[in-house]
């Protein structure tokens, strides 16, 4: 049985959001995907293309993905990877594909010279905290994701700077 990870292409952008969609769905969250095939297309693949995506694949299917884009830590001085979505298909999860995407992105920051790797997890979703404890991830207790979207982000971005 081989596990490969390769860099996402062009001709990947369906199966990546199928892939998206699957996740949605696992983490109750299908209702708030807007985006479509061609939106991921153009981020993961346009002209100045910010964001990533690494396949996972198994005996040479496609298995699952990691999505990432770079962020920066002004205390660092450095920028660093943050994983927006990991996600193993159901029936391949427990054979390393998982490990494997983190492997790939953790190395990708020991070769560039990137100060860190983050992402975030659902409270609720136990094994993916155990998963990545297990892979000496440190889960930060003292921070709280914030966020603006939809009408909120519309009413206080809408008049523009002040």
């Amino acid at each position: 049985m081989t596990v490969a990870v390769r860099e996402a292409r062009p001709a990947d952008a369906a199966l990546i959001f199928d892939l998206i969609r699957e996740l949605a769905e696992y983490e109750k969250l299908s209702h708030a995907v807007d985006a479509t095939p061609d939106m991921i297309a153009e981020a993961l693949f346009g002209a100045t293309p910010r964001l990533f995506c690494d396949i996972a694949e198994y005996n040479g299917e496609a298995a699952g993905l990691a999505v990432w884009f770079l962020n920066f830590s002004t205390f660092r001085g450095r920028h660093g990877i943050y994983l927006e979505d990991l996600f193993v298909r159901p029936r391949y999860r427990g054979k390393g594909l998982g490990k494997a995407l983190m492997a790939r992105l953790a190395a990708r920051c020991v070769e560039q010279g990137y100060a860190r790797f983050e992402w975030s997890v659902l409270d609720w979703n136990a094994p993916s905290i155990a998963f990545y404890q297990s892979i000496g991830a440190e889960v930060l207790p003292d921070w709280k994701i914030c966020r603006m979207s939809g009408e909120a982000l519309s009413a206080f971005g809408g008049d523009g700077p002040r």
